[in-house]
């Protein structure tokens, strides 16, 4: 049964991200494992620099001497770039490959870190994990996040399932300690929004609160789609006294999104063509979660922390797509209704002293994840459509039948351990490990048939940091992954490896931060398509590379974000496809970015003046393991400028793709996937 979802999974061409393998990949001491994010959010606000960083629900970090590659999207940077999802936020990220299917596909949030697709296990919130099956996956408001975290590599030692590119953080809006706020509004082609942001704490400083909306009416390059977004979040923080403090949260967000297209093969139609049935494709959802963050400091060197969250996901997707030149060719339509349910706790014990000379830092936890999905997916013929001169035939061409009503359900019961040792105020150690059970079960409703398997495994992690001088550490570690399989129980889990050695650098007197990392992924069991229709797993596949990344301020006026990695990814085994020594499909050899801002001050006579460019290149990529179709790389540039009316309000206009560059983003099975084209926006905000 579980060949068959792969089949479905693979006939509906690029409905994840998998079915394109994009494998082929105030402290001062800091714990290996954490995910790190700017330590002080009001920071965030103005700079693109984290300095310090607080963690996501672990431990509370420094950036230089975390011994791992770590990047941070501040609020500053979103804002700059009128960053509406979270690939746009990735997109000048030193390590992250975004842009998978263009053209305004808008269903889920796409990324590949260090040539591994991390959709289905790499997305966290606030430290917690945000897991999908099957074709319904939660989705980043990208309003609702103070900043975005990247931790590369593998890190299931301290944050369970996951694979071994690393994982994407977004860090929910929390009550301030000051009374603040913002409303803007945005247009442009086809794009509406508004939205606000604001929040107060009481006179006695025990209660604070914060609120965020946003509406949304827009739609995406292509003819038909749409990108319709409705959000509303709410958070309220107790705070007795400097010991105790608990935040209650809670989002709604109700998106009616569209699916990307293909063309077929290399013809010659306008790329906002449109090849499927407006009345009936879609891919809407309403998502809600419900959550909690608790911390209580003993005075003892003795803190404990709790996080929790509970989400609802309901899903309509319906698509139209397949269409030929041969204009009596049927098209392939199908359909899910889906509802989900997930539920995730972490509870966190640290202890910090002083032993022997030393600094000790002990980390204990214990973490309980719980998700389940229904899905009822239906599958058929649609007419065929004469792609050259376009009649769309509506809802009665198509025909659907049952194909796939199943329920996987994985609860997951973990334990964790990590110890930190600082020796000399100069050399970090450590050292930690992770125990995971996850009882998988899969129910049939057609079949009538129930299968259940226990995946189980304990990761390790280890690190030493060596701070050479104050502005100067050297670090490297090893780290494991682990990644159940729901499709097919009868599949091992896929497990991975990293070694990695990196130097960071932040000069003193300098709002900057360099990073240099090198590194060597592997990962075993890995899934791979060997034909639109089926299946199965390769062996190993590895990725080594090298990555660079700078955020420098450097005056006031003038910053810069750069970065760049290079990817030699490989198909190290693969059993009986003869792909060995191939390069994995999707994954670029090459990525680098640039984006700088200068600031004209208008000095009392007008307001000043900001004007951003950046540059962004993705290198040739293969559509499939056999590398027999190659997919040019491309360049792009973006775009702003942002005039400040007055210390309140400003005025920006934001172009992505500046000279409206068409390019592929990546071909499957003949099929070829247009990049965005340029998209322009005129935003008008004002705080107080």
């Amino acid at each position: 049964m579980r060949r068959g979802i792969a089949l479905l999974l693979s006939c509906s061409a690029m409905t994840l991200p998998s079915i394109a393998l994009a494998q082929s990949a105030d402290d001062d001491a800091t714990p290996l494992a954490t995910i790190t994010v700017t330590g002080q959010a009001d920071a965030d606000d103005t700079s693109l620099v984290a300095q310090t960083n607080a963690s996501g629900g672990k431990i509370a970090s420094d950036t230089l001497d975390t011994a791992a590659s770590v990047s941070v999207v501040t609020q500053k940077e979103i804002e700059a770039r009128n960053a509406n999802t979270i690939e746009q936020a990735l997109s000048y990220t030193a390590g992250v490959k975004v842009d998978q299917w263009g053209n305004g596909d808008n269903r889920y949030d796409y990324y590949m870190i260090r040539g591994f697709d991390q959709m289905s296990t790499g997305a966290y919130r606030d430290g917690l994990p945000v897991y999908g099956d099957g074709w319904t996956y939660p989705r980043f408001e990208t309003y609702g996040l103070e900043r975005v975290e990247i931790l590369k590599g593998s890190n299931a030692s301290l944050f369970g399932l996951s694979a071994p590119g690393g994982i994407v953080n977004g860090i929910t809006k929390t009550p301030k300690d000051a009374k603040f706020g913002e409303v803007y509004t945005t247009f442009g082609k086809d794009h509406a929004e508004i939205g606000t942001d604001f929040g107060d704490v009481s006179a006695d400083g025990v209660w604070r609160y914060r609120f965020t909306a946003k509406w949304q009416d827009a739609s995406g390059s292509m003819d038909h789609s749409r990108d319709d977004r409705r959000y509303v979040a709410a958070a309220v923080t107790w705070a007795p006294n400097g010991a105790t403090e608990l935040t209650l949260m809670a989002d709604f967000s109700q998106r009616n999104g569209w699916p990307g297209k293909g063309f077929p093969g290399d013809v010659d139609l306008d790329t906002d063509t449109f090849l499927g049935e407006p009345d009936f494709n879609k891919f809407d959802t309403i998502q809600k979660n419900l959550g909690y963050q608790f911390r209580h400091d003993f005075g003892n060197g003795l803190t404990f922390r709790q996080i929790a969250r509970y989400s609802w996901l309901d899903l309509t997707y319906e698509d139209v797509y397949g269409a030929t030149e041969d204009a009596s060719a049927a098209r392939t339509a199908f359909s899910v209704d889906s509802d989900q349910r997930q539920f995730h706790l972490d509870n966190q014990l640290e202890y910090e002293t002083d032993l022997a000379g030393m600094r000790s830092r002990t980390l204990a936890g214990i973490e309980y994840s719980w998700i389940k999905t229904n899905e009822d997916v239906r599958y058929g013929p649609a007419s065929g459509i004469d792609i050259y001169n376009i009649a769309y035939c509506g809802r009665a061409c198509i025909t659907l039948y049952p194909y796939l009503d199943w329920s996987p359900k994985r609860e997951t019961v973990s334990g964790y351990l990590q110890q930190e040792l600082t020796i000399a105020d100069r050399w970090i150690l450590t050292v930690g490990g992770r125990y995971d059970n996850a009882d998988v079960t899969v129910v049939d409703h057609n079949a009538g048939t129930t299968e259940s398997k226990t995946f189980s495994d304990f990761t390790k992690r280890v690190g030493l940091t060596w701070k050479a001088t104050d502005e100067v550490s050297v670090y490297g570690n090893y780290s494991e992954s682990f990644e159940p399989n729901v499709w097919d129980l009868s599949e091992d889990a896929k497990r991975g490896k990293q070694y990695e050695v990196g130097v960071k650098y932040r000069p003193a007197g300098a709002n900057a931060l360099f990073s240099v990392a090198a590194f060597d992924l592997t990962q075993t069991n890995v899934e791979s398509d060997i034909s639109p229709t089926e299946k199965r797993q390769i062996g190993k596949v590895g990725v080594r590379g090298i990555e660079f990344e700078g955020k420098f301020e450097v005056t006031e006026r003038f910053g810069l974000t750069a970065g760049y990695s290079w990817w030699d990814a490989e198909i190290r085994e693969d059993g009986i496809g003869g792909n060995e020594g191939n390069r994995p499909a999707n994954v670029p050899k090459t990525l680098a970015s640039l984006w700088g801002d200068y600031t004209v001050q208008g000095n009392g006579a007008r307001g000043d003046v900001n004007l951003g460019l950046g540059v962004r290149y993705v290198g040739s990529i293969w559509g499939d393991d056999a590398n027999t179709v190659k997919v040019a790389g491309h360049t792009l540039f973006d775009a702003a400028v942002t005039y400040e009316v007055n210390e309140q309000t400003t005025l920006a206009l934001n172009v992505s793709n500046l000279f409206d560059k068409e390019y592929v983003s990546t071909i499957y099975y003949g099929s070829m996937y247009y990049g965005d084209g340029r998209t322009v926006t005129a935003s008008l905000r004002y705080k107080w």
